[in-house]
């Protein structure tokens, strides 16, 4: 009976630790969701803030350049956390959603601001992010290959130098070879021509 009672306890203390680590985890991922939301409002209301100034402006290059912002805004977030820059760029998107009319009425015929615009209204929050991250890479790669080339290009001068430098040398030394050889030549020469003149010849 000990052993029974022993086993139900044992079973009802396992569920109960089960339950327990579910709800840890179910609240850990709410708190997740709360900070990222909370972590993208933070940055999106700086570019509402921008982007609404710019609109009761009427001014095209100005909203351009809003917009211009909150591409870099994303870059920026990608860096710490994506699906902060997710959240943002979806905040940003319903906000202009919403203006639509204004947006259209300010951009006009401006195919600068009207392409700043496309760049962030035209794709879903993941396709924007992963367009910023791609560039964000592939710039990332030019950067290191630039690195790269200007050191191949810097070790390709160094070992010209060098290579000059022993080639210079080496015709220094056939300058002072030949000149050796041409001193010993007339040294012999004049040697002999002495030895003719003594014997007469």
């Amino acid at each position: 009976m000990k052993k029974i009672l022993f086993a139900v306890m044992a079973v009802a203390a396992i569920g109960f630790t089960a339950s327990c680590g579910n709800k840890t985890q179910q609240a850990e991922a709410v708190d997740s969701v709360a900070i990222i939301d909370s972590l993208a409002d933070e940055a999106a209301n700086g570019a509402i803030s921008a982007l609404t100034e710019q609109l009761e402006a009427g001014d095209a290059n100005k909203l351009q350049e809003a917009l211009a912002t909150v591409k870099e805004k994303v870059a920026e977030l990608i860096q710490n956390n994506p699906e902060v820059a997710k959240e943002y760029v979806v905040k940003v998107q319903n906000f202009l959603k919403e203006n639509a009319d204004k947006v259209k009425a300010v951009v006009g015929d401006n195919a600068a601001a009207a392409a700043a615009l496309a760049a962030v209204t035209e794709a879903d929050a993941e396709s924007v992010v992963n367009t910023i991250v791609d560039k964000v890479a592939g710039a990332k790669d030019a950067a290191v290959d630039a690195v790269e080339g200007a050191k191949d290009a810097a070790a390709d001068a160094v070992n010209e130098k060098v290579e000059e430098g022993k080639a210079a040398v080496e015709e220094k030394a056939n300058e002072v070879k030949d000149a050796a050889k041409q001193k010993a030549g007339e040294a012999v020469d004049n040697a002999a021509a002495a030895a003719k003149n003594k014997l007469g010849l």
